[in-house]
């Protein structure tokens, strides 16, 4: 057995057993526009993760990581979706932040924020998008200013996920006035902020699926240590992307299974209900199956990160609007008061938003034009 199967059997164990007593009512919970389900317990749940060393599986030895590979990584975030365990609630922390941190952080912002993220005692939010600046984000107005030993932080930021159950954000904000002809993007600082204390409002937004995961954040004279600055002062842009990298990293892998689960599930419900007899349907079935296989051999190969995401993220929305066609008319109802979605109606309405967070697919085609195919920039005012 190779290291990789080792390491797979290992994991298949641990979250089999774990999976088992205390923990079992929560399988299945949790994930995009059902964040709100037992949040609780699957903070306690991926924190007994912690204490038995499986969190930050990625992360270097001498970080609190486990050094695992990438083929490890794969394996666990495989095994951990198969196993029907429930959705994280430290993504942010772990898989964006805690590398980015790695990489380009002080020694100092390492052993005072890393170890909290390791454990699960400190959620972290991303502070990017803004009403002005979404997809644009060299566009951001949110300002930071130097005061003695601390920034000062004035804006907004928008689509914060969990931001209502974090301790901190890390906050792209405009350090340094731009200049007649410098570029939209400098003069930008990558920020590490706490969200509770006063200059900090936070304002839950009401989803299509009636949950609300997504925020507002307003910074009204918040402040943070000006030692809290990743990279340099107005380097904000080379780390943010950075960032943005890791987001599209492995631990999007073993959302594919979820994706297999449901289209399995689709396929035995257009059977069902005779859906299945229409052979446009049929049809758009068989695109969904051969669509979800070059998926995985994408993630297999470690395609471009823009490609993958700009893939699954239509991939994922199109299953939506199948599943509601595969429905019919009954897609339209709702069971009764209170009037909660089902998982197809659900599926449908969030997955709309797959193809504008994490990158809109415009931004994407846009980076996969210029920076992969080396095709011209497009024009820009």
């Amino acid at each position: 057995m190779s290291s990789v199967e080792e390491f797979r059997a290992e994991a298949r164990d641990w979250l089999k057993a774990g999976l088992a007593g205390e923990y079992g009512a929560l399988k299945g919970l949790g994930g995009p526009g059902r964040e709100h389900e037992a949040f609780a317990g699957r903070l306690a749940w991926e924190r007994h993760m912690a204490a038995h060393g499986w969190t930050c599986l990625g992360w270097p030895k001498e970080y609190g990581g486990r050094g695992a590979s990438v083929e490890e990584q794969i394996a666990f975030h495989e095994e951990y979706a198969l196993a029907d365990a429930p959705a994280r609630v430290n993504h942010i922390g772990e898989q964006l932040l805690g590398p980015t941190l790695v990489d380009h952080g002080t020694e100092e912002q390492k052993a005072r924020f890393l170890p909290p993220i390791r454990a699960v005692e400190e959620l972290w939010c991303q502070g990017y998008s803004e009403p002005d600046a979404g997809s644009d984000l060299a566009a951001v107005r949110t300002r930071a200013v130097r005061d003695g030993d601390e920034w000062v932080v004035h804006g907004q930021k928008i689509w914060t996920s969990l931001a209502h159950e974090s301790q901190w954000c890390f906050v792209l904000a405009r350090t340094e006035a731009r200049t007649p002809g410098s570029r939209p993007h400098t003069g930008l600082s990558y920020l590490l902020v706490p969200l509770d204390q006063p200059g900090v409002d936070i304002r839950p937004i009401v989803q299509l699926t009636g949950t609300s995961e997504f925020n507002e954040v307003f910074f009204d004279g918040a402040r943070t240590s000006a030692a809290h600055v990743v990279g340099a002062p107005g380097d904000g842009w080379r780390i943010a992307m950075a960032t943005l990298g890791y987001e599209r990293g492995v631990s999007t892998l073993g959302q594919q299974v979820g994706f297999r689960r449901e289209l399995e599930a689709l396929i035995a419900l257009a059977r069902a209900n005779g859906a299945a007899a229409d052979p446009l349907i049929r049809d758009r079935l068989v695109r969904a199956w051969t669509g979800l296989r070059t998926l995985r051999a994408h993630a297999r190969t470690g395609t471009e990160p823009s490609l993958a995401k700009l893939s699954w993220s239509h991939w994922h929305r199109d299953l939506g609007e199948l599943a509601m066609d595969v429905r019919g008319a009954a897609a339209t109802l709702a069971a009764g008061e209170p009037y909660e979605l089902d998982d197809w109606q659900r599926l449908f309405l969030f997955s709309r938003a797959d193809t504008i967070y994490a990158g809109s697919s415009e931004i994407q085609r846009n980076i996969i034009a210029e920076r992969v195919l080396g095709l011209p920039k497009e024009p820009r005012a």
